[in-house]
């Protein structure tokens, strides 16, 4: 068995920063945190997952400081406009309607034989701002967040700081290999470095794993997109309560409400358009012209072994997908948690479990974006391009199973509490993308018994109850008065 005693994160981003956090809360380590002041951040991760908000509550922050230093607004879903032409859906997962009779999801299963969509967009603005901004600590409307990127970072280093984690701003020049092939030193221009074990937060420079020789995986053949553009928007009267996902000619593009401006991006394939390109297309969606923060390309992938000797990489080091469902910021957070309990003592067991737990992570996210491209579009060359693409062989075995039957937990491989999509997740985005047969899920329906039918009707009755409240405040106006509260020390 491997001691660890000391810890060495190498990179400030918000990976390497959730990270250093969890770590030193869970075992109170000796951690060391390195970013360099140098270099920039990729700045697109400007939304969360509801996981975002086990990080907060594991770590001690509060949501009133996340509304108030980092610039943050709630999050319910995202809205995918114009991937079915013409038309939109929620991806929401929406408590108590997720209910499950057993592992069966009667609510969704009845939404699809009606054809009907009970929670939208309306319902979700209309009830998640009834919450008393007052009570934000202890009765958020919502687990997930659309924030500011570079204040989420600042925010997270105080308090990495705050914590007794050990942070200094270098730039890292070599990396050390002992005789067996493990990490011994780090070296930067102010210092050199030395730890039992190393987290490599670096982003797509992977600066320890390249060291250490870790072969990347490429999902290119099933992801298609490899090429984005970020820029601003102006402030707006109001903020939605989702991210906005929409599909464009050859891509799709998102918008992020954050206090006092939107964050935007144009992920695409370069295959069928450049950057300047994306940025005249937008600028004609929109109206007005723009200014592009960064552009960049990628590759979407994994490590083949994401933990390799005495270093596990995280973020963007580990893993990368188009930001389409904010997977990064939370697989960063549930790789840290599944990490927390197998690193002061560890061997080659606890490596190959926590590869093959990782890898199944990554499966599930793959799997679930490549399943918002199972549209019929086919009006411009990209989207009859995506119509050709293939489809990963664990995905091609659910679509089969739930061609006459819905999701159940029981169909995802490894489907622990790590793994950040489930049935209720594939379910919205199926619904919304017309996959089901709705005969097929009709008649599954017709087999429940009349008590679990009468207790599926009476979750409607209670939707549709709250959907009539009209009594509102402005999102916008609710983030404004939380950004003016005393809630105390924080």
């Amino acid at each position: 068995m491997k001691q660890v005693k000391s810890l060495t994160v190498v990179g400030g981003g918000t990976a390497g920063l959730i990270t250093a956090l969890i770590l030193k809360e869970r075992s109170n380590l000796n951690v060391t945190l390195i970013y360099s002041s140098n270099i920039g951040i990729v700045g697109v991760g400007e939304g969360s997952t509801e996981h975002f908000a086990d990080f907060m509550k594991f770590v001690g922050i509060r949501p009133s400081e996340i509304i108030q230093e980092c610039d943050a607004t709630f999050k319910a879903g995202v809205m995918f406009d114009n991937w079915i032409k013409n038309d939109k859906y929620l991806h929401a997962v929406q408590s108590p309607f997720n209910t499950r009779l057993g592992q069966y999801s009667s609510f969704y299963a009845k939404q699809i034989s009606d054809n009907s969509n009970y929670i939208h967009a309306g319902f979700i603005e209309k009830n998640l701002i009834q919450k008393n901004a007052i009570n934000i600590n202890t009765n958020p409307p919502t687990n997930q967040y659309h924030f500011n990127t570079f204040k989420l970072n600042e925010f997270l280093k105080k308090i990495a700081i705050k914590r007794g984690i050990n942070v200094f701003d270098d730039d890292i020049t070599d990396v050390t290999l002992d005789k067996n092939g493990y990490i011994e030193t780090v070296i930067g221009i102010k210092k050199t470095y030395t730890s039992d074990f190393y987290i490599d937060a670096t982003g797509f420079k992977r600066i320890l794993m390249n060291k250490l020789n870790v072969k990347w995986n490429s999902f290119n053949k099933y992801l298609k997109l490899n090429s984005a553009i970020t820029f601003q928007t102006k402030d707006e009267d109001n903020y939605n309560y989702w991210t906005l996902a929409k599909a464009m000619n050859s891509g799709w593009r998102f918008k992020i409400p954050t206090w006092g401006r939107h964050g935007n991006g144009y992920i695409y394939d370069n295959n069928f358009i450049t950057a300047d390109e994306a940025k005249l297309e937008v600028e004609k969606e929109i109206g007005y012209e723009v200014e592009i923060g960064k552009t960049f390309q990628f590759d979407p992938g994994a490590l083949e072994n994401v933990w390799s000797k005495n270093c596990v990489a995280v973020g963007l080091s580990g893993c990368f997908f188009e930001p389409l469902e904010a997977t990064s910021i939370g697989l960063t957070i549930q790789q840290s948690f599944l990490l927390m309990h197998r690193i002061q003592n560890y061997d080659n067991n606890v490596i190959k479990d926590y590869n093959n737990s990782f890898n199944a992570m990554v499966e599930n996210i793959r799997d679930f974006i490549v399943l918002h491209y199972l549209t019929k579009r086919n009006d411009t060359e990209f989207w009859k391009n995506i119509l050709k693409t293939e489809i990963p062989e664990s995905l091609k075995y659910n679509l089969e199973k739930w061609k006459t039957k819905i999701p159940i937990p029981e169909d995802f491989k490894n489907s622990s509490t790590y793994v950040m999509f489930s049935d209720a997740n594939f379910l919205v985005v199926m619904k919304g993308l017309n996959l089901f047969n709705k005969s097929a899920i009709s008649k599954e329906y017709s087999f429940l018994s009349n008590n679990l039918k009468n207790h599926t009707e009476d979750l409607i009755k209670n939707a549709k109850s709250l959907d009539i409240k009209t009594e509102t405040i402005n999102h916008k106006e609710i983030i404004n008065i939380i950004r003016k509260l005393d809630f105390g020390e924080q």
